[in-house]
């Protein structure tokens, strides 16, 4: 049947031009899937020359060091309440020198930024939403004002999993002027892109707006990445493309089948607000050996099978979601490389357009996208339920010639004519994607 929820590409709220950062959604490397929030230097050292050496010629270029870099004793049993951070006199947190060790003597993450750029790489850092209570209780003085921490928590407003910090009275001048002090020392330390958590559920719109503005103040162009989306209603679209580059459409998401699933109906209602500098998330890519220290889980390659590996980056490919490879990259082997250097589907996620769900019929979804300059037409197919099963499409239903040249993007077959029916039988879970061409 007809896809309901498809629609026309969106664009900048108010019909402004698109910003310049994020022009195409951000591909990189997070440190959360196998470290969680326990990573060290050399780790994000090691991680950051693989991506150089193998995936920044394919557009791989970020590098992203997430929760829990102030606390000395992050380890794998998740958050600990009451531990002890690491903040600077005006209560901003500062990296843990026994894991950072570039960073001591106050030099904070500005080492390592300039180790990460050396490599031609971007720079980012995860942060939560509010002030530490650890400031707060101390009454430590906000940079540049009369004010201290305690003036401006808000003890109602607090993250639900996280207990490190307070929220921010955002009703009171010095929540802005902290936000203001925290970007400013991130601008120093030469960020490029902040996962700022906590954001989205509910929906802090007062936060997301004073964050959008310390960035700005901080005179440093920073790529504003959103999270998690859980529920995330798209009535905050145009908010959302106003203050921020990219924001999750879901909660974490992890190495099993009904989490990928579950992205079908969300990139579906989301993919037509996705444009230059403004891109939904559906989060990272839990590939290869991932768990190593994480939250959740063990040590283990991912429990994705390779058919449904290869129907998550063709779904996140044709949705155009950003790229956050989630696995450690040095233990990556040579099959999930092949996966996350595939220039032919990587050309989706960065130029193409009109991207939406073409139509389901039951497990059966077919999705479909142009290349921006309306040489391609790509067609995905895809078998979401338990047994393998046939799909079928027409040339008639694309408005293609069945004399059209069709290249299986995951495979190495010679191309095809299209025909006037292509029928494919799909492996439980699995997909094919399409690269379909006009004969001179």
């Amino acid at each position: 049947m007809a896809d309901p929820v498809a629609g026309s590409p969106g664009k900048a709220a108010g019909g402004q031009p698109p910003p310049a950062l994020a022009r195409t959604p951000p591909m990189g490397w997070n440190s959360w899937d196998c470290y969680g929030g326990s990573v060290r230097e050399h780790e994000v050292l090691a991680n950051a020359e693989y991506l150089r050496d193998h995936l920044l010629p394919h557009g791989w270029d970020h590098v992203v060091v997430d929760i829990q870099w102030y606390e000395p004793t992050a380890d794998t049993s998740g958050y600990h309440e009451g531990a002890m951070l690491d903040l600077d006199e005006h209560g901003r947190p500062m990296p843990s020198p026994n894991r950072f060790p570039s960073s001591a003597g106050g030099a904070g993450f500005a080492p390592l930024g300039a180790r990460i750029h050396a490599m031609g790489l971007r720079f980012g850092l995860h942060i939560l939403r509010g002030i530490p209570r650890q400031a707060v209780a101390l009454r430590l003085p906000i940079l540049g004002t009369e004010w201290t921490a305690a003036d401006v928590a808000d003890h109602e407003n607090v993250c639900p999993w996280n207990p490190d910090n307070l929220g921010l009275n955002h009703e009171h001048p010095g929540a802005q002027a902290y936000y203001d002090s925290l970007l400013a020392r991130f601008a120093e330390w030469g960020v490029d892109y902040v996962k700022a958590d906590d954001m989205l559920v509910p929906y802090h719109r007062s936060e997301i707006e004073a964050f959008s503005r310390a960035i700005e103040a901080s005179g440093r162009p920073m790529t504003l990445s959103l999270s998690p989306g859980t529920d995330l209603a798209v009535e905050h679209v145009d908010h959302l493309t106003r203050h921020s580059r990219l924001w999750r459409i879901s909660d974490d998401l992890w190495d099993r089948w009904p989490d990928v699933h579950a992205q079908f109906d969300r990139t579906a209602r989301w993919v037509a607000h996705a444009g230059p500098g403004h891109w939904p998330d559906a989060d990272m890519l839990p590939l290869g050996r991932i768990g190593i220290r994480a939250h959740g889980g063990d040590d283990r390659a991912s429990r994705l099978t390779r058919d449904e590996q290869r129907t998550l980056m063709t779904l996140w490919a044709m949705a155009r979601s950003p790229l956050m490879f989630g696995g450690d990259l040095p233990s990556t082997d040579e099959w999930t490389l092949g996966l996350l250097t595939n220039d032919a589907v990587l050309r989706i996620t960065r130029d193409s357009v009109g991207n939406r769900r073409h139509r389901q019929d039951g497990d059966l979804v077919v999705w479909t996208a142009q290349s921006t300059d309306g040489l391609l037409r790509y067609v995905a197919q895809f078998n979401l339920g338990d047994e393998a099963a046939e799909s079928r499409v027409t040339a008639a239903e694309f408005d293609i010639e069945p004399d059209e040249l069709v290249v299986d993007l995951w495979s190495v077959a010679e191309p095809a004519r299209f025909g006037t029916t292509r029928t494919v039988s799909l492996p439980a879970h699995g997909c094919v994607l399409w690269s379909i061409t006009a004969v001179p």
